[in-house]
C-alpha cells in the first residue's frame, strides 16, 4: 500500500471539515454566496464548492437563492445557511424576573418574553414562570419545541458542573435546585447552565465593552454584587463554577455594599427599594452630601473585592454592568480613587455597552456556539431533532 495516499478515514475527516468549513462560510455571510464565492471563502476549487453547497442543501444547512428581480442572463447560484434549521433559548432567570429570547442557529432573536416575579417565590412557582415563558416564545413564532437544538440558563448563584444550583442566597427556595435536569425535557439537545454574571460577561466580550480585550473582570452591581473574570478571551468558570465569587469572603463587604448604599438616609420613605440606590446616585450626581458620602463608602466597598481580582488577573480591562452601570459617570471615577492605593496598575474601567438583556444576549451567544462545535462541527443534528 501506497503509504502516502490518505485512509478512508482520512478522506472522511477531511470531507467532513470541508463542510464544516463551507457551513461556517455560509453562516457568517451577511448574504447569499455565490459558488466562486464559497470557493473562495473556503479555499477551494469551485467544482468542490459546488459539490459541498449541493450535499448540504440535501441534507437541508443550505438553500439555493432565487436570482434576484430583474436578473438579466443566467445569473449564478447563490446559498445561504439555513438558520432556522433549528433553534436555541437564551434565558435570565433572576431574583425578580424571568426572560426568554427565542434565536435561530445564526443566533438572530425571533422573539422574546418576559415576566416579573417576586424573590421569595417558591421554587416550582419559579421553575413554572420559566416554562411559561419558553412557551410563550414557541407560541409566538410557530416553533415546535423538537426543533430547539439547545438550552442556555442564566441563573443567580453558584452553578455546579451538572448545571445544579449550589448556592443561591439573593433567592429564596433556589439552592440545590437541578436547573438542566428540569429543562431537559424542554430541549431536543443540550441544556447549558451557569452563573448570570458569567453570562454577562460573555455577552460583553462578544458584542460589549470587553469585546477587544483578552483580558478582563466585569463588575455586576446591582441589587447585589457579584463578578466574573475573562482570562485569555474567555471567561472563567473555575473548577466547581465559583470563580468570581467575591462577595463570599467575609473580609469584603460586597455581600452588604448594595443595601447599605440602599439605605442612604437622602432617600425619601415613598421611593421602592429596587430603586433607592438609583436614586442615592442620582442624588450623588447632583452634589447631595449625604449620598455622596453614601457612593463614596459604595465605591469603597467595591474597591476592596475588586483589587483582589485585579491584583490576581492584572486585567486590562474593568467592566461595570448591572442596573447601576447606569450611573458610572458617579461610580467609576470613585472607583479609580479607591483602586489606585490598592493595585500595582489601574486598569482601564469602562461602562456596560449593553442594556438589561446581557445575559440572555450571553447564553444566546453559549447556546450558539456550543451548537457549532457539537452539531454543525460533526454535521449531525439532536437526536430528537428533525430537519
Amino acid at each position: 500500500m501506497n503509504a502516502s495516499r490518505p485512509a478512508g478515514g482520512d478522506l472522511a475527516q477531511l470531507r467532513r471539515l470541508n463542510a464544516f468549513g463551507a457551513l461556517r462560510a455560509l453562516r457568517s455571510a451577511s448574504a447569499p454566496v455565490t459558488l466562486t464565492e464559497l470557493a473562495t471563502l473556503t479555499g477551494l476549487s469551485r467544482a468542490s464548492a459546488e459539490d459541498l453547497a449541493t450535499e448540504l442543501t440535501d441534507q437541508g444547512w443550505a438553500a439555493e437563492v432565487p436570482p434576484a428581480p430583474g436578473a438579466v442572463g443566467r445569473p449564478a447560484r447563490r446559498y445561504r445557511f439555513r438558520a432556522e434549521s433549528g433553534y436555541v433559548f437564551g434565558l435570565d432567570i433572576g431574583a425578580h424576573s424571568v426572560l426568554a429570547v427565542l434565536a435561530d442557529l445564526c443566533g438572530t432573536v425571533v422573539t422574546t418574553a418576559r415576566r416579573t416575579v417576586p424573590p421569595d417565590i417558591r421554587r416550582a412557582d419559579r421553575l413554572a414562570v420559566i416554562g411559561d415563558v419558553m412557551t410563550e416564545c414557541l407560541d409566538d413564532a410557530g416553533i415546535d419545541a423538537h426543533r430547539i437544538w439547545t438550552i442556555s440558563a442564566g441563573t443567580t448563584g453558584v452553578v455546579g458542573p451538572e448545571g445544579d444550583v449550589v448556592l443561591a442566597g439573593a433567592v429564596a427556595d433556589w439552592t440545590g435546585v437541578r436547573l438542566a435536569e428540569h429543562l431537559d425535557e424542554r430541549c431536543a439537545g443540550t441544556v447549558l447552565v451557569d452563573n448570570d454574571t458569567r453570562l454577562a460577561a460573555l455577552a460583553e466580550q462578544r458584542l460589549g465593552a470587553a469585546r477587544d480585550v483578552e483580558d478582563a473582570v466585569y463588575i455586576h452591581a446591582g441589587l447585589g454584587l457579584s463578578a466574573a473574570l475573562i482570562i485569555g478571551g474567555r471567561v472563567h468558570r473555575g473548577y466547581g463554577g465559583a470563580a468570581g465569587e467575591i462577595g463570599s469572603f467575609p473580609v469584603t463587604p460586597w455581600a452588604t455594599a448594595a443595601t447599605r448604599l440602599a439605605c442612604c438616609p437622602a432617600v425619601p420613605s415613598d421611593v421602592p427599594p429596587r430603586d433607592a440606590a438609583a436614586h442615592v446616585l442620582a442624588a450623588a450626581r447632583r452634589g447631595d452630601t449625604v449620598a455622596v458620602r453614601a457612593v463614596d463608602r459604595y465605591a469603597s466597598d467595591v474597591a476592596l473585592g475588586l483589587a483582589a481580582m485585579v491584583l490576581t488577573v492584572d486585567p486590562q480591562r474593568v467592566v461595570l454592568g448591572g442596573g447601576l452601570a447606569q450611573s458610572a459617570d458617579v461610580l467609576l471615577p470613585r472607583l479609580r480613587n479607591r483602586l489606585e492605593p490598592l493595585c500595582i496598575r489601574v486598569p482601564d474601567l469602562q461602562p456596560s455597552s449593553l442594556g438589561d438583556d446581557r445575559v440572555a444576549l450571553g447564553a444566546i451567544w453559549r447556546a450558539v456556539e456550543h451548537v457549532e462545535t457539537t452539531y454543525l462541527a460533526h454535521n449531525r443534528r439532536p437526536t430528537a431533532a428533525r430537519p
